[in-house]
């Protein structure tokens, strides 16, 4: 080979035949340190044969650290309806605690009996998304506060009327004056609610459990559901730890929704409300499904009243499957094992 080709081809042929048996010799050493597959060590169909690392989901904190009188502090101004201009509405009227964290109406109540356009999303866990509102008009819960505040649907006040009543309050002004350099303020307020809202996690659902080694927290039935669930792609968009809720999708993958159902109406344009941008329309921050079975009516405008129907829905227009009613009812049978708890008792 010397005699008849270049040193420069020479070097190469020799590089690459090296090349070729280091791979022959770390596979060789690979396969003979390998333990060879056995029955007893193969998993069991269900959930055991999923691997924890490679779940698209994950589990909820048992707790989280903040601090403890701002806590207490937003959960007093979290039920106070002096927040309204009327003091008729308070953010738990809308958000029950004691009702998985929303109203169970299609669409919200505000001031006067005013009806608004969007269902009311739940409160709970709702500081692991990535942004607020449907249409991720609010990048934080310190802004969403402001939202209901000034929505004359809603509850139809503004800050500096709010921060004067507050201000004639003794334990307010104590309050805020302890945990705050400038006392009663508008921020105060909106950081204060903000704190109490990110302590609102459900910890301790069943699936949780199984995520974090309790292979019998999930039965025959659900173990299936969470494995169609994610054979058939739900988990590309509700996946994570609030199983949604951290980007954006268009509603109608697989067919007009909007179109077929009748109704495009402002509401239903989505985050092109605020970006102004084509691509946006019909676009929403994906919900998360923590709870989801405890929270009805679905979707963005509470048109869906059952969890079954959101499901067969789902399947038709973001998976473009038509599903059938076992598998809807496995998927069903999967997302109560969502239902957390709140303070120690289940929601």
């Amino acid at each position: 080979m010397a005699k008849n080709g270049s040193p420069a081809t020479t070097i190469a042929v020799f590089t690459l035949a090296g090349i070729a048996l280091l791979v022959l010799t770390l596979l060789a050493a690979w396969y003979l340190q390998s333990p060879a597959p056995s029955a007893a060590a193969a998993p069991r169909a269900g959930i055991d044969s999923v691997a924890f690392d490679a779940e698209p989901l994950s589990p909820l904190p048992q707790s989280v650290a903040l601090d403890a009188d701002k806590v207490a502090l937003g959960a007093k101004l979290f039920d106070d309806p002096r927040l309204s201009r009327d003091d008729s509405i308070a953010c738990a009227t809308c958000h029950p605690l004691d009702h998985a964290g929303s109203d169970g109406r299609r669409t919200a109540r505000g001031i006067g009996g005013k009806v608004g356009a969007m269902n009311t999303p739940t409160v709970f866990n709702s500081g692991f998304n990535v942004c607020q509102f449907w249409d991720g008009r609010a990048a934080s819960l310190e802004e969403q506060a402001a939202g209901p505040v000034r929505n004359p649907a809603e509850m139809g006040s503004d800050w500096p009327e709010i921060v004067g009543k507050l201000s004639q309050d003794r334990f307010y002004r104590n309050a805020f004056g302890h945990l705050y350099a400038g006392g009663v303020s508008a921020a105060a307020v909106r950081d204060a609610l903000a704190t109490f809202e990110r302590s609102l996690v459900t910890p301790d659902a069943r699936l949780d459990r199984y995520l974090r080694g309790d292979k019998a927290a999930l039965d025959e039935r659900e173990s299936r559901g969470y494995r169609l669930f994610k054979d058939l792609g739900c988990a590309s968009c509700h996946q994570g730890i609030n199983v949604g809720g951290n980007f954006y999708a268009g509603l109608g993958v697989f067919g007009n929704f909007f179109g077929d159902r009748g109704k495009d109406a402002p509401e239903d344009q989505g985050r092109y409300n605020v970006t102004g941008q084509e691509t946006d329309r019909h676009r929403f921050r994906v919900p998360s499904l923590r709870n989801v079975a405890r929270t009805a009516p679905y979707f963005h405008d509470g048109s869906v009243p059952t969890l079954e129907q959101a499901i067969r829905l789902m399947g038709k227009y973001q998976l473009g499957r038509d599903l059938s009613d076992d598998e809807i009812g496995l998927i069903a049978a999967f997302l109560e094992t969502l239902t957390g708890n709140y303070q120690g008792r289940p929601l």
